[in-house]
C-alpha cells in the first residue's frame, strides 16, 4: 500500500508567503496614499505661508530677519513643549554641541533664504534653494561638461515676474546667489542632524534644540532691525497680519517638519528628489494662478526639467560611488538594520 501523499508545511508556507508578495504592491501603494496626500497637503500649505510672508514683507516693507524671528519664537515653544529634550534619556554633550552649532546655521539659512525671497520673489527662492540643496553633488557636473547647463537658467520672465522686481535690467547672478546659499545651508544643517542622531525620536528632540537656538541666533539681529534699521529710520509701523505670522509658524516652520520627516521615513522620499519637485512645481503652478500673478507656466516646467534632471543626475552619481565592498564586511544582519539614508546631502 502506498503511502499516503504528506502536505509539505514548508511549501505551503513559501506558497503562501509569495501569494502575500504578490498582493503587497497593491495593499503597500494603498497604505501609502494616505501619507502622500498629507505630504501634498503639507507641501502646499508651506508654499501657501511663503506666498503670504512675500506679499507682507515686500507690501509693508517689514524686515524679513523680524518677521522670521517672530515665527521662531512660537515654533521654538510649541517643538520644546512637543519634544521634551529635558525628558527621558539624558542627551550628551556630543548630540547637544552640534545641535547648537546647527542653530546657528540654520539661523544663516533662514537669514539667506529671507533676504533670497524678498529679492528675487517666492518662485526664484524656492528654485533656487532646490538648485543650492543639491550644488554640493552637482559640483562637477557645474564646472565639467555640464556647465553649459547651469548658464541657461532663465534670468526673468521664465519663472514668472514679481511685482516688486520688474525692473527694466534683468536679475543679477549676485540676487540669485543669495538663496541658493540658503540651499547650501539648508542641505548642511540636514546632514548635521542626520550624523548626530539616526534615532527619529531622538533626532525630534534635537531638533527642538536647534530650533531654540536659531531663535537665540537671531535675537540680536532682529532687535538690530526691529530698533535701529530701516524700518525705524522711516517710522513705520507695520501691521500684524495674522495669516502670515500664523502659517509661517505652523506650516512654514513645525508642519513641514513632521510632514517631511513622514516623507523620508515612511515614504522614502527626501527634500532634494525628483519627486519631491515634481510636488513643489504643482503647488507653486496653482498659488502662481490663484494670485493671478504675471507667470510662465512654460518656462518654469523647462526651468524645473532641468533641475530635475540635475537632482536625477547626482542621485545617479552617489549610487555609482558607492563601495560594494563596504556591504561585504558587514556581519550578518547587519545589512537589514542600516537605516536607509537619502541619496542627497538633504
Amino acid at each position: 500500500m502506498s503511502p499516503k501523499p504528506s502536505l509539505d508545511v514548508g511549501d505551503s508556507r513559501s506558497n503562501g508567503h509569495a501569494w502575500i508578495t504578490n498582493q503587497r504592491p497593491g495593499s503597500a501603494s494603498f497604505r501609502y496614499t494616505p501619507l502622500q496626500i498629507i505630504h501634498i497637503i503639507g507641501n502646499f500649505m508651506r508654499i501657501w505661508s511663503v506666498f503670504s510672508m512675500y506679499l507682507y514683507v515686500t507690501e509693508q516693507g517689514a524686515s524679513v530677519i523680524a518677521f522670521l524671528f517672530t515665527c521662531l519664537v512660537p515654533s521654538s515653544i510649541i517643538f520644546l513643549a512637543l519634544q521634551k529634550p529635558w525628558k527621558g534619556r539624558a542627551l550628551s554633550n556630543s548630540q547637544v554641541v552640534p545641535s547648537i552649532i546647527n542653530g546657528g546655521i540654520t539661523a544663516l539659512y533662514f537669514i539667506f533664504w529671507g533676504k533670497g525671497l524678498k529679492s528675487c520673489g517666492p518662485v526664484r527662492a524656492i528654485m533656487a534653494e532646490y538648485a543650492g540643496a543639491v550644488l554640493g553633488v552637482l559640483s562637477a557636473f557645474l564646472y565639467g561638461r555640464w556647465g553649459r547647463l547651469w548658464k541657461k537658467i532663465p534670468s526673468k520672465g521664465s519663472l514668472g515676474t514679481d511685482s516688486s522686481t520688474q525692473t527694466d535690467q534683468p536679475l543679477e547672478i549676485k540676487t540669485m546667489t543669495v538663496p541658493i546659499i540658503a540651499g547650501i545651508l539648508s542641505a548642511l544643517r540636514r546632514v548635521i542632524a542626520r550624523r548626530v542622531s539616526l534615532k527619529n525620536q531622538l533626532k525630534r528632540r534635537l531638533h527642538a534644540i536647534t530650533i531654540t537656538s536659531a531663535t537665540c541666533f537671531l535675537f540680536p539681529l532682529a532687535m538690530w532691525e526691529m530698533l535701529l534699521g530701516p524700518t525705524a529710520e522711516r517710522g513705520i509701523k507695520p501691521s500684524f497680519p495674522t495669516w502670515a505670522y500664523l502659517s509661517m509658524t505652523l506650516f512654514g516652520i513645525i508642519f513641514v517638519y513632521y510632514v517631511d520627516n513622514i516623507a523620508e521615513e515612511r515614504l522614502h522620499l527626501v527634500v532634494s528628489s525628483p519627486r519631491h519637485l515634481m510636488v513643489t512645481g504643482i503647488c507653486i503652478i496653482v498659488l502662481e494662478i490663484a494670485y493671478k500673478r504675471d507667470f510662465s507656466i512654460l518656462g518654469f516646467l523647462i526651468c524645473s526639467l532641468f533641475l530635475g534632471v540635475g537632482i536625477y543626475e547626482a542621485t545617479s552619481l552617489e549610487r555609482t560611488k558607492k563601495d560594494p565592498i563596504h556591504l561585504e564586511g558587514l556581519p550578518d544582519g547587519a545589512f537589514d538594520s542600516q537605516m536607509p539614508l537619502s541619496p542627497l546631502p538633504t
